[in-house]
């Protein structure tokens, strides 16, 4: 069964963790609790940048966080106490091959948490080692099952499309040539490839696209097939402010496109300000909460006048 969503979704995910902990703090290998604490503590600031964005005017029933379980389980127990929509990943972090963080439990930890959305972060580049895409493809299609199964949690897809070496070769090294002249098009062969597979995703999470005729292709291969209510969202990965607030202001004016999830272009300097002490905790707080009131406006003006 394909349930789609449809409502404007404005999401601010911190689900981040091998990003946290090699590149936030410079730590590598099995955290003691110390330092899992003071990761929990960090995404403490940001959830509060969030309510404190709700509280000043983002609406509640468009306003949701992405955070994981391992360093957010309090976090997602507080937020889903006061109604706000909460996304969970399954995939393990910092790895190229999308597999279940939990293996064979990924269901009871799923269910422990009962989130608004089950999230997946996956790269999938259809020109690239075709054994791997088959293998993460049955795994997908197996968790696609199951959510669909339960009735509970919708399945969100974070798709990523990292350019092969042969296909940067062709374009003399250039990434930005990449984004705009090929990655278009092998996202829409990728998610109809995992279609075919029997992944069907609720909520696509998609790279930015500068082009409108590309966001309108992306959305209507998302929703081919009886799909309609399939809807879409841009991340922001990590870009800078302006890139995001352009590639928000083009996918807005494209039906199917009903929000965004954009996390470090908002927290990322603040939290990296606070933990050098040149900013108080009350200033990461607030400037987290502008940067992410300032996305959701950008979004919905432009989604107004399309």
């Amino acid at each position: 069964m394909i349930r789609g969503y449809e409502q404007p979704l404005y999401i601010l995910p911190f689900d981040h963790r091998e990003t946290f902990e090699t590149k936030m703090f410079g730590w590598h290998g099995t955290l003691n609790p110390a330092q899992t604490a003071e990761i929990a503590a960090a995404k403490q600031v940001i959830y509060e940048g969030f309510q404190r964005a709700v509280a000043a005017g983002v609406p509640r029933t468009k306003a949701g966080i992405l955070v994981d379980e391992q360093f957010g389980a309090a976090i997602l127990t507080d937020a889903a106490a006061k109604g706000y929509s909460i996304g969970c990943p399954v995939e393990k972090s910092g790895q190229e091959e999308f597999d279940f963080q939990y293996g064979e439990d990924f269901a009871r930890h799923i269910e422990t948490f009962h989130p608004t959305f089950c999230k997946v972060l996956v790269r999938y580049n259809v020109e690239g080692d075709g054994a791997v895409n088959r293998v993460q493809a049955a795994r997908l299609a197996r968790l696609s099952a199951y959510l669909s199964s339960k009735h509970a949690s919708r399945f969100m897809f974070e798709l990523l499309v990292p350019a092969t070496p042969s296909q940067l070769a062709r374009l003399q090294g250039d990434l930005q040539a990449y984004d705009r002249q090929l990655r278009p098009g092998l996202m829409v062969r990728a998610i109809e490839e995992l279609q075919a597979g029997g992944v069907e995703p609720d909520v696509w999470k998609l790279e930015g696209l500068d082009r409108r005729e590309d966001c309108l292709q992306l959305v209507s291969t998302a929703r081919r097939g009886g799909r309609s209510r399939v809807g879409c969202i841009l991340l922001g990965h990590g870009e800078d402010e302006q890139k995001v607030r352009e590639w928000l202001s083009t996918a807005a004016g494209v039906p199917g496109f009903i929000g965004f999830a954009v996390g470090r272009t908002c927290f990322w300097e603040p939290l990296v300000q606070l933990r050098a002490k040149k900013t108080s905790r009350e200033a990461a707080v607030a400037e987290i909460a502008r940067r992410y009131r300032e996305f959701v406006d950008v979004f919905g003006q432009a989604q107004a006048g399309r």
